[in-house]
């Protein structure tokens, strides 16, 4: 199981965000986040967005750290990335087929 983030960079609600992606599956993503207590919530398409102070937890859990162009790549690589205002955006959809 691989996973990824990038920087907290990405500013909202008064804080940085990270987000955190999988190459292989929104299962794999899931599953990884539940091991670090993150809310199903923080899932928006096809990425958790994780607060600045959650980055440290993430990378010790196993997540590499990519920059944010490389998570973009990642995700369009493995056919998950889902732009707003896709169809099948719930939390456990599976990306739609070409």
């Amino acid at each position: 199981m691989t996973l990824y983030i990038d920087p907290p960079t990405w500013p909202g609600h008064g804080r940085l965000w990270s987000h955190l992606v999988s190459d292989v599956s929104y299962a794999e993503l899931h599953a990884f986040a539940e091991t670090l207590g993150v809310p199903r919530r923080a899932f928006e398409r096809d990425h958790y967005d994780l607060p600045a102070h959650r980055y440290a937890d993430a990378v010790s859990a196993g997540a590499l750290e990519v920059s944010s162009r490389e998570v973009v790549r990642l995700l369009h690589g493995a056919g998950l990335r889902r732009r707003k205002g896709s169809a099948g955006t719930g939390p456990g959809d599976q990306p739609r087929s070409s």
